[in-house]
């Protein structure tokens, strides 16, 4: 029996562009901070459960104020923000979680597990309905919780935010029209600020120096938050290394030795709650290989390998932009992750159930679909099979892109593509 995993923020379309061309006015609904909603996230492999934690108001809303309700579609899991006296969606954004890929692992199978969240928004001016919906093995969206905010209630915390030194690494303009990008240190000890600033706008120029990133430059705002370790590195656990870091970053993840993350959000949300930001990334004093990145919610990735311009990049296109793994041929922890029969969410993945949807208009006619994984069709935009962790069933755009390998120093244009429309709905 599959889980409710495949969940995401699809509405459905017709519903998305009406209230789209709506065109809510943020000042009617909110105002200029930041409202945090923490839950655990917990279950097994058949469904996860929303167990509510704390409310919290921030003191900056860094989004955009016009592009408020979702329209990409994309994410495993989406949540809605409705004015509570007319059902009205105000807000809704798709996302995706550690949570989510842990239920398509084997331990799922046999224990139950919990994951910390928050999901952010404008904080309200009166009050709203919140509601959590995941993507079943359809792929279909099927609520999972629902909730009032009131924002009078005296239950929203209001505490003063710890204050970091904050570093400016590439300033634009204001951050509601700009892609406001954070860099959090993660295994610096107290000596090595300046290591961490200095690595930090090494990997703001290894982002702007790929397209489409580099040609929009401009629209872009970084900083880098300095949050010190108490010792140096990050958990190996397969070689028996533990390291005491501010986030409890590891290797190791599902027992894969190259993948990176941290389930300690609710210490980086902490340590980011007085600062404006779109995309957090979690930058390792490390110079081992490895990464991760989550659709709308974190990137992690190491700062001293060689590759890690590679491997960041990467990583940022799943957490920026929602696209998918076009490798099949590398060890992965998942199980059963997509289901044939079902298009995936992913803009550069497609199981032909539904290929106009994706970058159909951008493969010429004289391209086979499917595109033979020949020399001929090399340096070409097509079909071809293979992507999604899987060589059969599961479609992607090139033979190779910065999606499925270290080899090539571009994305795609079909991922450029998906890129480019995420930049634009951060900055209108």
């Amino acid at each position: 029996m599959k889980l409710i995993l495949r969940f995401i923020l699809l509405f459905p379309l017709i519903l998305v562009n009406g209230v789209s061309r709506a065109q809510l006015d943020f000042s009617d609904y909110f105002t200029g901070e930041r409202f945090r909603y923490d839950f655990v996230l917990a279950g097994n492999f058949e469904e996860l459960r929303v167990y509510p934690l704390s409310q919290k108001r921030e003191p900056h809303w860094a989004g955009s104020k016009k592009s408020l309700v979702d329209t990409m579609g994309y994410g495993t899991y989406r949540y809605r923000v409705m004015d509570d006296s007319t059902g009205k969606v105000i807000f809704s954004r798709g996302f995706c979680t550690l949570a989510q890929e842990w239920q398509t692992t084997a331990e799922a199978k046999r224990s139950e597990k919990a994951f910390y969240q928050a999901l952010f928004f404008p904080f309200p001016k009166q009050k709203v309905r919140l509601s959590v919906d995941s993507r079943n093995w359809q792929g279909e969206f099927v609520p999972v919780f629902e909730t009032v905010v009131d924002p009078a209630d005296y239950f929203i915390i209001r505490d003063k935010p710890e204050e970091y030194e904050v570093f400016t690494v590439l300033g634009n303009g204001l951050p509601d029209t700009h892609v406001d990008l954070v860099f959090l240190a993660e295994g610096y000890t107290a000596g090595e600020k300046e290591k961490f600033v200095m690595d930090a706008a090494r990997m703001c120029e290894n982002i702007m120096n790929v397209s489409p990133f580099r040609e929009n430059r401009d629209k872009f705002n970084i900083q880098a938050v300095w949050t010190p370790s108490q010792e140096g590195g990050t958990d190996i656990p397969g070689e028996n290394i533990y390291r005491n870091t501010r986030f409890n970053s590891t290797f190791y993840t599902f027992d894969v030795a190259r993948y990176l993350t941290t389930s300690d959000m609710r210490t980086i949300y902490d340590a980011v709650s007085g600062v404006p930001w779109d995309h957090l990334l979690v930058l390792v004093n490390s110079e081992r290989y490895g990464g991760g990145g989550f659709y709308n919610f974190l990137t992690v990735c190491t700062a001293g390998h060689a590759l890690t311009p590679k491997v960041l990049v990467h990583e940022l296109g799943h957490a920026f932009a929602g696209l998918g793994d076009e490798y099949y041929d590398s060890e992965v922890a998942y199980e059963n992750y997509y289901n044939l029969a079902v298009e995936p969410w992913e803009p550069n993945l497609t199981t032909l159930v539904d290929f106009a949807s994706k970058w159909k208009h951008l493969v010429p006619d004289s391209i086979p679909v499917p595109t033979p994984r020949t020399p001929e069709y090399l340096t070409v935009t097509g079909v071809f099979e293979g992507g999604g962790y899987l060589s059969k069933g599961i479609f992607s755009p090139m033979q190779n892109c910065r999606m499925k390998s270290n080899g090539p120093e571009e994305f795609c244009s079909a991922c450029k593509r998906a890129i480019l429309a995420a930049i634009e709905w951060h900055t209108r």
